[in-house]
């Protein structure tokens, strides 16, 4: 008799279906060592499991999420194994359960006494036949009385003793070294893909294509300790927005028509986000809640890997790389000067004239400032605590809430104030700042004393903007239509990205919509010096960036490789056939060519008669021209060579737009797949390995195309 080797399991609830998974061999095995201590002390111990994403509470079987919200799962410490005639996978049983066919199993191997029966409280039967065989039968009582015949009912459980018998798929751990950090912001709607799974669902597949192409592209680097791995963590916003957050969805609810429900439904839930981004109640709140969690993110990350020294990236889908982008379009420099950065909403468009009686805190009381909000009914709140608009501008959400305010009119107030005091607050050290940037006199600013309101910003510092923010010739020297009236506050990242990411981007098409036609080459994010816009080409989300900078140039983007060093099928024929064409094309130019010219030396009597005084050139001269032409030019197999073009700053020179290769399935139809186009980046093999190119060339590692 040999002790069984146990495998630690985790169970993974979706929908109705139940499935166990078992950890890595080195969390197994971490985990079976502080059980031992566990039994030995009594005491809680915590083990850091998965990339330290999640930690079990060995004590109480419990694995939490470290960084996203998620319900607990229970973990197992499992040694015996069933499986029914319909079921795919092996199931583990209770520990209890196991550790009594445990002691069963060891009486009959040390006994060497099979045709052991084991009868169980809750009326399972299991009987040893022999080493090889052991079954488990259900009392009748508990089986579906649904089944199709009695023969189905008492069909018996295969049990399988340790984990190796299994055949359970155990995944490879992962390095505990991190190069680097990766944070990626979803898009609308709570689903990130077709089977309408989350954000951190989809990057866990993403982070698992990751993983497999460091083994297999940098094997040699990780082979010799060169690497470790990337980390990869979710930024979730959509919930800021939604449920009891803000009361906007009860909201829309009541005024949501009845018919068509279910896609209404999806309209309220999905596509709402865009209508939020371009709101100026919600805007705020949008970036806000993507910078917080992203800095919250990265705060805990470093404190759970203080040995971390690398640098972090941003990735955005769809409407989430908007959002980053404008994100970083407003981040500042550490040479800049401290203090609320206040740009337009409108990245690259000047920064609109407010109404002074808008934003002028000076000018309006609390009881003005509830009134026109709407929420009247709390001034006798406030006046009884003695608040005015200053004191606040100080208060905190969970200072409202103490006074008994509800979650809406609590954002509602906080923003307000928030807004036109920080803008107060900023308005005056703004034009020097921006003066200063700009190399502008501040004397030509406007001021108080020249009969503008602080927030009355002239058309010559609209000018300034415009200069600074790289615009087109589009003049905006007041803009009072829609969101430009609400002039956001961007926060600043605790941090400075290496690189931004845009996965099926529509950042182009909204630059072009605010009024954006041309990107100055010189322009490049203040904090960030890379950026990629990654995209498939069917995807009807995503535009280029390129034609912004280069207009005068028709270049295309560049093709991501297939991550097995190879174009597509599909793609390698239909340039086979385009060759084909060029090169019939050719056969044909040259023989009407060598057919021209043996038709030129013909014999001299066969030709015109020529006057004595007609010299050879003018022999030449008479010649047919598409002789000459054709002689002349270049052969139709020689591609001109494309223009060396500079791309601008943004990416540092480098080129911007990448295009994925489609499918061979995808080609057929390309409205078929459409929306799967722009679902697909969180699996696409070929964009992660852009992505780890990306950060690996930086770090002077070799990429390794295997064979």
């Amino acid at each position: 008799y040999q002790q069984v080797q146990p495998h630690w399991f985790f169970c993974r609830r979706a929908d109705d279906d139940t499935s166990w998974l078992p950890f890595s061999k080195e969390d197994s095995d971490k985990l079976e060592n502080a059980s031992k201590t566990v039994g030995v002390s009594g005491e809680e111990v915590v083990v850091a499991v998965d990339g330290e994403r999640y930690d079990v509470r060995v004590n109480e079987r419990k694995r939490y999420a470290v960084y996203w919200q998620q319900a607990p799962t229970e973990v197992r410490r499992c040694t015996w194994f069933y499986k029914g005639d319909k079921d795919t996978t092996f199931m583990p049983y209770p520990e209890d359960f196991s550790q009594s066919l445990e002691d069963a199993y060891m009486i009959a191997v040390t006994l060497d006494e099979w045709k052991r029966k084991l009868d169980f409280p809750t009326g399972e039967t299991v009987i040893l036949h022999n080493p090889k065989l052991i079954m488990q039968y259900q009392p009748m009582g508990l089986q579906d009385e649904w089944m199709s015949s009695p023969s189905e009912q008492t069909r018996p459980r295969t049990v399988k003793r340790g984990v190796d018998n299994i055949s359970a798929e155990i995944p490879e751990g992962e390095p505990e070294k991190v190069d680097h950090l990766v944070f990626m912001v979803h898009g609308i709607g709570p689903a990130c893909d077709l089977r309408f799974r989350s954000i951190v669902q989809c990057v866990n597949d993403f982070r698992s294509a990751s993983l497999s192409l460091l083994a297999s592209h940098y094997k040699r680097a990780q082979q010799e300790g060169k690497i470790g791995r990337v980390e990869f963590l979710p930024v979730n916003w959509h919930s800021a927005l939604h449920g009891d957050a803000t009361g906007v969805d009860e909201d829309i609810q009541r005024i949501t028509l009845p018919s068509i429900s279910r896609l209404r439904h999806f309209t309220n839930d999905t596509l709402l986000d865009l209508f939020f981004y371009n709101s100026p109640t919600y805007c705020q709140t949008i970036v806000d809640t993507v910078a917080s969690e992203i800095d919250r993110l990265h705060s805990l990350f470093k404190k759970r890997h203080p040995e971390f020294n690398g640098a972090v990236s941003v990735v955005g889908h769809s409407l989430g790389s908007l959002i980053l982008f404008d994100l970083l379009t407003n981040q500042r420099t550490d040479s800049e000067a401290t203090g609320v950065h206040l740009l337009s909403h409108r990245a690259f468009l000047p920064v609109c004239k407010i109404p002074a009686d808008k934003y002028q805190i000076s000018c309006h009381t609390l009881e003005q400032t509830l009134s026109r909000l709407g929420l009247q009914q709390y001034l006798d709140i406030f006046q009884k605590e003695s608040l005015d608009l200053e004191s606040l501008a100080l208060c905190q959400d969970s200072d409202l809430k103490d006074l008994g305010i509800p979650l809406g009119p609590r954002k509602k107030i906080l923003n307000h104030v928030r807004r036109i005091f920080l803008l107060q607050k900023t308005c005056k050290t703004g034009a020097e700042h921006q003066a200063e940037a700009l190399q502008v006199p501040p004397q030509k600013m406007p001021n108080d004393q020249d009969g503008d309101h602080c927030s009355g910003l002239s058309t010559q510092w609209s000018q300034f903007h415009r200069t600074q923010s790289v615009t087109s010739a589009v003049d905006y020297n007041y803009f009072d239509v829609g969101i430009g009236q609400y002039p956001l506050i961007y926060p600043q990242l605790a941090f400075h990205p290496q690189t931004f990411f845009a996965f099926g981007s529509p950042i182009g098409m909204f630059l072009t919509v605010r009024g954006l036609k041309h990107i100055d080459p010189s322009y490049s994010f203040p904090t960030c010096k890379s950026f990629y816009n990654i995209y498939h080409p069917y995807d009807p989300v995503a535009y280029r960036i390129e034609p912004m900078i280069v207009s005068e140039v028709d270049i295309e983007p560049m093709l991501i490789p297939h991550h097995k060093g190879r174009k597509r099928m599909h793609l390698e024929l239909k340039d086979s056939l385009t060759r084909m064409s060029m090169d019939l094309k050719n056969n044909v130019w040259g023989s009407l060519r060598t057919a021209w010219q043996s038709f030129a030396r013909l014999p001299v009597a066969a030709l015109p008669p020529v006057d004595e005084g007609q010299t050879a050139s003018k022999k030449e001269a008479d010649a047919p021209q598409e002789v000459c032409d054709e002689a002349e030019s270049p052969s139709p197999t020689e591609q001109p060579e494309q223009p060396e073009v500079q791309m601008g700053m943004l990416n540092g020179g480098r080129r911007i737009d990448f295009v994925l290769q489609e499918k061979p399935i995808e080609s057929f139809n390309e409205y078929l797949f459409a929306i799967q186009s722009h679902l697909c980046y969180w699996e696409s093999e070929d964009a992660a390995l852009l992505l780890l190119k990306e950060i690996y060339d930086k770090l002077g590692v070799p990429f390794e195309q295997p064979q």
